[in-house]
């Protein structure tokens, strides 16, 4: 049997990366960062210019930008910006601002880097700018030329609900063909997502398993420690739900749930995930728990009388063959116990209960789960039970683990949004969205975004309110991962 081709891919085109927002938080943080480690893994085209642009009021020389990149990369980046890697990128940083009706510093910077790599150099827009600025943006590359031939990427969120969604669609596709659109969402670029797609279709042990009639049900959890951090203004006009359900967790259901593609290439992925969500049954608001942690409402800029949910959790089905009748339990929230990206599959017990009840005596309830944790740099476990050494039968859980972080050399990862840049240069969409499915995603939640339930309290380093115990039951979530004690949350 032939094996399948493990030699490296080449390095993409050459290319003129175009970042909207270079002098914003973003940028800062990943962009910026994360291309120059694509730079220093020897990943990123032979010959690239990356120009920065923002409005005339923001605008820098050459020489202030690259100032700007090498604090970034100072603070925030894997390596210090240094040596030949260092000059060889900073060398390739210039900057043009743009605004809509004056974008001729931006244009003449994009011709210049051009000129400057010779050939027919490929063209990438990054749109890191608030959502309300999509539309002028991709007007300004349309109105310009200098859209003709190129990639976007845009960052969320795609809308707020489904009317918006099919707006912003439509004004980038009158500029953009969906080929050529990449909406970008950093959980999709983690390792474990990948991981999720070789643990299923390329091992024997699980494929078979992943189905009604061996998982009870699904969890997908992503906690966060942090509370808004002073993003009153963003978090008011979004909430939990619309920042992180629609746009995050919805993604990772659909390559949990989909089904095997034809291959691994970006139509047929899609076309699974997007199935997957037009299966997915519509948000009912009764299997939805909305909280707000103690003290949000007093938040600076946050509206005392604030309905705004920092933390959700719910309940969703998918109606197919596959799913049928197993239950998807999704939470995420702000200011809770610890931070953490876990996806939990539930399986079912043997039919054949052979074990008394007393030899599960030391058994919490979960001895049967196979949990991949997506943070990175991710792990798999598998969760099962052993007898304990000794004269009776009595049962213990024990674990299988797998971890990146003791298996592969930590200089071989790339985090989210540079796997993410690396394959848009490459105009690889399998890890991108599709336009009809977000648009089906709103649609999917427009119940819920109808007729909320209220919010409940939670305290701050709590998991969330009480209700969400009989949310899931009559299963238990998985976080937290082992009780602590008397103390220990039910849920």
């Amino acid at each position: 049997m032939a094996q399948p081709d493990q030699s490296p891919e080449p390095p993409p085109a050459d290319h003129v990366i175009v970042l909207f927002g270079a002098t914003g938080d973003l940028a800062r943080r990943k962009l910026l960062p994360g291309l120059f480690h694509l730079a220093r893994a020897g990943l990123m085209p032979a010959r690239y210019r990356i120009v920065g642009t923002a409005p005339a009021s923001e605008a820098l020389t050459d020489t202030e930008f690259r100032a700007h990149a090498r604090q970034a990369v100072t603070a925030f980046g894997r390596a210090r910006p240094e040596g030949p890697a260092w000059e060889a990128f900073e060398a390739a940083l210039t900057f043009g601002a743009a605004d809509t009706g004056a974008a001729e510093p931006l244009m003449t910077a994009v011709r210049e880097a051009e000129a400057a790599l010779g050939g027919t150099p490929r063209r990438l827009f990054h749109l890191a700018v608030p959502p309300v600025a999509f539309t002028s943006v991709v007007d300004l590359l349309g109105a310009t030329g200098l859209s003709r031939d190129a990639r976007v990427i845009v960052e969320k969120p795609f809308g707020t609900d489904l009317e918006s969604a099919r707006a912003l669609n439509a004004a980038i596709h009158a500029v953009f063909d969906e080929s050529r659109v990449f909406r970008i969402d950093h959980f999709l670029g983690k390792e474990a997502v990948d991981n999720i797609l070789a643990l299923r279709f390329a091992n024997g042990l699980f494929e078979p398993l992943w189905n009604r009639e061996h998982i009870s049900h699904v969890q997908i959890d992503v906690p966060e420690r942090i509370d808004i951090q002073g993003r009153a203004h963003f978090f008011e006009g979004t909430g939990t739900f619309r920042d992180m359900v629609v746009t995050h967790l919805f993604q990772l259901l659909g390559f949990v749930a989909m089904e095997p593609p034809v291959a691994l290439e970006a139509q047929s992925l899609r076309d699974e995930q997007v199935k997957v969500f037009r299966a997915l049954r519509p948000v009912d608001p009764a299997h939805v728990v909305r909280g707000q942690y103690t003290g949000y409402r007093a938040e600076p800029g946050v509206d005392p009388n604030s309905d705004t949910e920092t933390f959700v959790a719910l309940r969703v089905e998918i109606d197919n063959w596959r799913w049928a009748g197993v239950p998807f339990h999704l939470r995420t929230g702000k200011a809770l116990a610890e931070g953490r990206h876990v996806v939990t599959l539930g399986l079912r017990e043997p039919v054949l209960r052979m074990f008394p009840l007393d030899a599960r005596a030391a058994v919490d309830g979960r001895s049967n789960e196979l949990v991949i944790d997506f943070a990175d740099p991710g792990s798999v476990t598998a969760r099962f039970l052993v007898k304990e050494p000794g004269p009776s039968m009595r049962l213990a859980e024990a674990d299988l683990v797998f971890g990146y972080d003791t298996s592969f050399a930590a200089a071989n990862s790339l985090e989210g949004y540079e796997h993410l840049l690396l394959e848009a240069m490459r105009g690889n969409q399998s890890l991108f969205t599709r336009s009809d499915g977000i648009e089906r995603l709103w649609e999917v939640a427009a119940p819920l975004l109808d007729t909320p339930p209220p919010v409940r309290p939670y305290a701050p380093g709590s998991w969330g309110p009480d209700a969400i115990a009989d949310l899931v039951e009559p299963y238990r979530w998985h976080l937290p991962d082992r009780p602590t004690g008397a103390d220990a949350p039910s849920s």
